[in-house]
């Protein structure tokens, strides 16, 4: 049968290939349709997720997606007014980012550690005390940051606390002889705002994306960064810097995400809500300690007051102390006795400051100053996980800030011959690779209860599952650094002629009438 033959019969009302036909094209209809409509709404009903379910009791709760830098693009300016606002005018806002730059940075700022060694196991200490103290040097106030009035520690500081508080924070590379020192090389602290947020560009046309005014490429690495000339610019004017002149440090939280978010974000509503209401309860226990009131007339009128001693329309005061006065004749006084704050004021304020607490990823008794019903188990529990999350901190602002700047710091000071041995030679540059190992140390914290910690911790050297230089790390200091402070210890007794008792291992104390100079104990 031709193919003339099929079509003649497929004409045939009825026929089974006729059928065939309708039944195929109806459903092809049907599945298309069925593509072009919306999703069908479950409003009421339960779905395999009762989160995505669409009632009146989920009315106000957004559903609708945005890519990440969308998103930023729109609110990024106001999050940072706001942060910027609760920084300087709220008392646990202020309280927590200074909690991020004293507990990830510290007082003393990051120590460089470096890890030079002659063979496995045995360290160059000559070079390693060479590059510390060369560091150290360039690390002072005056030389590392431009304008001469913050030290490395300083800047570092700023830097995690403006990173904190916008979300991101910026640092530009100054090279050469504007650095003002042997190396070359400086840091120029500038404030994020500067960075065009509402400069944006698609590709196309031999042009790279910006996006919030970063300029990247087509894998969003950053390539140049647009800067206003001043924070509180509106022009559209801005300055094409190279990313290469650019430190630009935020913690990401999504993927393709360009801009940084102020870590206050999810709660700076519950902080600016709470010092409102600290504030209305403040001013009405300070009414009611005030113990004012109202005069009231039978009419409702203020007919008559000039009578009583006050000029016509003017508010008339009889509030003095060990005074009574004498109201006319139709008048009452009506007392204003406030009731505020009440007994649930208290616990209130706690529950909305451990939600905050949770928001900030800090612990509660910290930010909130309230030690009341701790105990050592339930701080102690509470003080780990923080600690865990300054950790995180302390690694992520080690990668992100100071080995890109250490990095280059190092390179211009071994061709400049700034790292000098004990004997004034230069460290050779031929030999840059061996001398660039080394390692950072941030803060660490001590315990309430330190001889317990002390016990576990010889405990853990004796055992085995622990190392003298990993408890020394623990405690934010560098092994080699107290074999050194311990030998220059025992010379100095050495040369002094001081004997030293250890009332510890039973040692008798020296007699009441001895010299106190001859004699010291040991705690």
């Amino acid at each position: 049968m031709d193919f003339a033959q099929v079509r003649q019969r497929a004409a045939v009302p009825g026929s089974p290939i006729l059928n065939a036909f309708k039944a195929e094209r109806e459903a092809a209809r049907a599945m298309q349709s069925a593509r072009s409509q919306p999703l069908p709404s479950r409003s009421g009903a339960r779905g395999p997720f009762s989160a995505a379910t669409s009632d009146r009791f989920t009315a106000s709760w957004m559903a609708g997606q945005r890519a990440i830098n969308d998103e930023l693009r729109g609110d990024l300016d106001a999050l940072r007014s706001r942060a910027r606002d609760l920084g300087k005018n709220n008392d646990y806002a202020r309280k927590f980012l200074r909690m991020v730059a004293r507990n990830v940075v510290g007082a003393n700022g990051f120590t460089l550690q470096a890890r030079v060694q002659d063979a496995p196991a045995k360290p160059d200490s000559l070079a390693n005390s060479a590059i510390e103290a060369a560091w150290f040097k360039w690390a002072k106030r005056g030389s590392a940051e431009i304008t001469g009035r913050m030290s490395f520690a300083d800047a570092c500081r700023v830097m995690m606390m403006a990173t904190a508080r916008d979300g991101e924070s910026l640092a530009r590379i100054v090279r050469g002889s504007a650095a003002g020192n042997p190396e070359g090389l400086a840091l120029q602290l500038l404030d994020v705002a500067r960075l065009d947020t509402q400069r944006n560009q698609a590709p196309g046309r031999g042009r790279n994306a910006i996006i919030m005014g970063v300029e990247v490429d087509d894998y969003q690495r950053p390539l140049a960064y647009w800067l206003k000339d001043r924070a509180d610019a509106s022009t559209s004017s801005a300055t094409r810097i190279p990313a290469g002149e650019i430190l630009h440090i935020y913690v990401p939280e999504a993927a393709e995400q360009v801009r940084g978010i102020p870590w206050m974000h999810a709660s700076m509503l519950s902080l600016h809500d709470l010092g409102e209401f600290n504030r209305s309860a403040l001013l009405a226990a300070r009414k009611g300690a005030d113990t004012l009131g109202f005069i009231t007339s039978p009419d409702g009128t203020a007919q008559g007051l000039g009578d009583m001693g006050g000029a016509e329309g003017e508010a008339l005061q009889i509030s003095a102390p060990g005074t009574y006065d004498v109201l006319p004749e139709g008048y009452s006084m009506q007392a204003y006795d406030s009731k505020y704050p009440n007994e649930v004021f208290d616990p209130f304020t706690k529950a909305i400051l451990r939600r905050i607490s949770s928001g900030l990823d800090v612990a509660y008794n910290g930010l909130a100053n309230d030690l009341e019903g701790v105990n050592f188990s339930s701080i102690r529990a509470g003080v780990l996980e923080e600690r865990d999350q300054w950790t995180t901190l302390q690694n992520w602002f080690i990668d992100a800030f100071l080995e890109p700047i250490y990095t280059e710091w190092f390179a211009r000071a071994m061709t400049a011959g700034c790292i000098t041995m004990p004997n004034g030679s230069a460290l050779p540059i031929a030999k840059a690779a061996k001398f660039a190992a080394h390692e950072w140390q941030g803060r660490r914290w001590t315990w309430v209860d330190p001889l317990k910690d002390i016990e576990a911790a010889r405990l853990e050297v004796k055992t085995g599952i622990a190392s003298p230089q990993m408890i020394a790390a623990r405690n934010g200091v560098d092994v080699e650094d107290v074999i050194a402070s311990i030998a220059a210890f025992e010379a100095m007794v050495a040369t002094s002629g001081v004997t030293l008792v250890d009332y510890s291992n039973g040692g008798s104390a020296p007699a009441a009438d001895a010299a106190p100079a001859v004699s010291t104990a040991l705690p």
